[in-house]
């Protein structure tokens, strides 16, 4: 039966592969003859009369205000909109994505409507964003801007759901692989799947069906995605040995031969934990694929699939030191990739397809691989792959015969102007401000000396065309597009995201370790032996394995932010976790939550007994207010304010606990659950950002943006609590689970239910990052905690 299964898929590869011959064969023909040099100098001929004007010509003699970089994108978004210049930006760069990813005929009056609509609801969103945020990132690439839209859309539990995966995922890629390109090519998928869904559907689809075909869309486009990182990377990197990449390729094309994972069994090669990871993860992603097919689209795509690995494959095992390489080995598997991953991206929704879909996607995929293959050359070289332009860099003033890959790519752009798209004005302006824009981006990438020498050896046999061209790549205006300013802004959010990242959990290591070496509370000759013990039981309580949230933030808000002087604040930092830890002590105690275990060990009551808990619990009360009081580098007014709003908060949390007793058995309403989750809570985190503040004498404003994050912050960590209340693990939390069950606590699982109580998390989350644009100064330690506070497993 396996070989049954093996017949066919290889039948459909040398099918795939006899049609993507025929196509190159029509490419070389048109290279040989050189009759794109002749059809492409007509059409600059008419392009350039909308990109070269006069200002353009002046500027290279005159001083000319230039554009702003485009690495700002706000000011770039403000710039275009001023110049007038948005609206083409816009509408090429639509036209653009209509036709690469969706495989659409420009010329059609469908496409041109919705082309215009998109684009005008577009330069809507973005000049809200730019008027709106302070920050640089783009709404749509910040976690709160994509959650919102889930929102409006009615897939918040979907997005919730690829959210958490992605967190896996960028954990789990391993060093050595580039975390950040990793995400945003799955990302990029999730989009591009998600677009196909939303042009499937039109207004009369009703909300409901709507929401529900997205939620499809989305899941649907992490678990492709997935492929991209977890397949073409990993057998891309040095990750695996050679035999190790075979045994991982046989699994995946078993898998696309017979419809059905195999099982990993023991995977005799290095990486045990993270293949496992990734075998267990692709398998959940094929069966949610294979599950939402109808029969006749899945064998399209398993057909479609297997096509894309084989070629993929073929592709990837060249070696650079084979100087035998015929063009057909070279540029067929190119021309079958490229197809096939845009048609796998359709199948995979089985969407409906118009004529001639089918050969504008099949033609237009070798067009964008060779632009990419371009802009890549230099780092592909350096890894030693084989590329149509690695291949001829290394062996063209060698061989004759080997043809040239950047000549081509202009064979192909006239292909698909005449040929494919029947010489549509609208597609030629949009295919030739692509290849225009690919080479300047390229000039400025190398440099103008390496950029000159490139062209050199590339150009030798189209030198009257390239006169033309790299006038344009000089002059021409107007050839930006949406998807590469985003896609650079995306690596750079990415990038700096996980640098922030790597700083925050820095710090919170290192004032964590100093404030563990702060806080034991020492004794002294000739005390009494009871007070002995009352410092021995608070130092038990201090010493578990407590996150140290509320003193690591008051930290970072007092030295970091404020610029206070570190010695000044440990006073401070002590009073709070001093504060916290009493707190837990009530908390814990049998006539409140009667708790067992606590920061990984056996609470006090438990190795002591009540009374000697109540009593250790009011003593780290007054040391937390000594503390404070011994704060004499500061004027005394501001201590004095201090303690007075610090009093304030012991008696909102003491309200908090007493309202948390007393509502027991108890159904209680969402608002009633926030007041108890904010006295309980929220309070404390208030009081880690505000006391600082004060001490630095912030103004009111601030003052109160602080207090409103600390509610939301504070409610999302409340939640999260009762999330891993119903679900977390022991050891890891350190504590029991099921205590609100069997304490009979309302909590937000049991007022919303799991899914419910995971929308309102992500509500605060993106309620606290809203109220934290708002501050005078950013301060990117308080993202990632809240990036914490929902990602957490303790």
């Amino acid at each position: 039966m396996n070989q049954l299964f093996n017949n066919r898929a290889e039948d459909g590869y040398a099918a795939a592969e006899r049609k993507a011959a025929v196509y190159f064969a029509e490419l070389r023909q048109q290279l040989e003859s050189q009759q794109y040099a002749q059809g492409l100098k007509t059409d600059f001929g008419q392009w350039q009369k909308r990109h070269i004007s006069l200002s353009s010509r002046l500027s290279r003699w005159l001083p000319v205000k230039q554009k702003p970089d485009m690495w700002d994108y706000h000011v770039y978004m403000q710039w275009l909109n001023m110049t007038g210049k948005m609206d083409g930006y816009l509408q090429r760069s639509v036209a653009y994505i209509y036709m690469r990813d969706l495989g659409r005929a420009l010329h059609t009056p469908h496409t041109q409507t919705r082309v215009q609509e998109v684009a005008t609801s577009l330069k809507k969103r973005l000049l809200t964003s730019t008027q709106t945020r302070t920050d640089h990132v783009p709404e749509f690439m910040s976690l709160d801007g994509v959650y919102r839209w889930a929102q409006r859309e009615g897939v918040e539990t979907a997005m919730i759901w690829v959210m958490d995966k992605l967190q896996q995922v960028t954990a789990h890629i391993p060093e050595g692989m580039n975390a950040e390109q990793a995400q945003r090519k799955l990302i990029k998928i999730i989009v591009g799947v998600v677009l196909h869904a939303v042009e499937e559907m039109d207004d009369a689809v009703p909300q409901g069906e709507r929401s529900r075909r997205l939620d499809e869309a989305i899941r649907l486009g992490y678990s492709y995605g997935l492929t991209y990182p977890f397949i073409d990377d990993i057998l891309d990197s040095d990750l695996l040995t050679a035999g190790e990449k075979e045994q991982y390729s046989r699994l995946i094309r078993r898998a696309l031969v017979t419809g059905s994972v195999p099982r990993l069994g023991d995977w005799s090669g290095s990486q045990p934990d993270l293949i496992r990871y990734i075998h267990s993860e692709l398998r959940e992603a094929f069966e949610y694929i294979k599950g939402r097919q109808q029969p006749h689209v899945q064998s399209v795509f398993f057909e479609q699939a297997y096509v894309f690995f084989q070629a993929q494959d073929v592709d990837r095992t060249r070696n650079l030191a084979n100087a035998e390489y015929s063009n057909e080995e070279l540029y067929v598997p190119v021309i079958l990739k490229s197809a096939c991953s845009r048609l796998v991206a359709r199948s995979i929704i089985g969407a409906d397809e118009d004529e001639g879909f089918d050969q504008r996607t099949f033609c237009y995929g070798i067009y964008n691989q060779l632009a990419d293959d371009f802009a890549d050359m230099f780092d592909d070289l350096e890894r030693g792959a084989v590329t149509p332009y690695t291949y001829y860099v290394t062996y063209g003033q060698k061989r004759d015969d080997l043809m040239n890959p950047f000549e081509l790519y202009w064979a192909v752009i006239h292909y698909l102007i005449h040929d494919v798209y029947r010489s549509d004005e609208a597609t030629r302006e949009v295919i030739l401000d692509r290849a225009i824009n690919g080479l300047k981006r390229a000039h400025v990438r190398l440099g103008a000396a390496r950029y000159g020498e490139l062209m050199d050896l590339l150009t030798a046999g189209m030198p009257q065309l390239n006169i033309i061209i790299q006038r344009m790549v000089r002059d021409a205006e107007d050839v930006d597009f949406l998807d590469k300013l985003l896609r650079d802004q995306m690596l750079i959010h990415l990038r700096q995201d996980r640098e922030q990242q790597v700083q925050f959990e820095s710090t919170v290591r290192q004032v964590r370790k100093q404030i563990n070496d702060e806080l034991p509370i020492a004794t002294r000759e000739g005390i009494l032996p009871m007070n002995e013990l009352l410092i021995s039981a608070a130092n038990y309580s201090l010493e578990g394995s407590g996150k140290r949230l509320r003193p690591i933030l008051a930290w970072v808000m007092g030295v970091q932010h404020y610029g206070l002087d570190a010695q000044a604040v440990l006073p401070l930092l002590r009073s709070l976790e001093y504060m916290h830890t009493a707190s837990l002590i009530f908390d814990d105690l049998p006539s409140q939550d009667n708790a067992p275990s606590r920061r990984g060990r056996a609470t006090l009551h438990e190795v002591h007994d009540s009374a000697t808990a109540e009593l250790s619990g009011l003593f780290l009360i007054q040391k937390s207010i000594r503390e404070q009081a011994s704060m004499t580098g500061f004027p005394a007014h501001t201590v004095l304010q201090l303690m007075d709003y610090s009093a304030q908060k012991a008696e909102e949390l003491c309200t908090g606990q007493a309202m948390d007793l007393h509502s027991r058995g108890q159904a209680l309403t969402l608002k009633q659950l926030n007041d108890i989750c904010f006295h309980k809570t929220g309070a404390a985190f208030e009081a880690s950002l505000v006391m600082p503040a004060i001490l630095a004498q912030a103004n009111q404003q601030e003052i109160q943006t602080l207090q409103q994050f600390a509610y939301h912050a504070g409610i999302a960590f409340q939640i999260k609590d009762d999330l891993l209340d119903l679900q977390g693990d022991t050891v890891q939390l350190g504590k029991p689970v099921g205590q609100d069950e069997s304490n009979n606590n309302s909590t937000f699982v049991s007022i919303l239910g799991e899914d419910g109580a995971r929308r309102e998390m992500w509500n605060h989350y993106c309620d606290a990052l809203e109220t934290l644009r708002e501050m005078p100064k950013a301060v990117p330690f308080l993202k990632h905690l809240l990036d914490y506070i929902v990602h957490r497993d303790r």
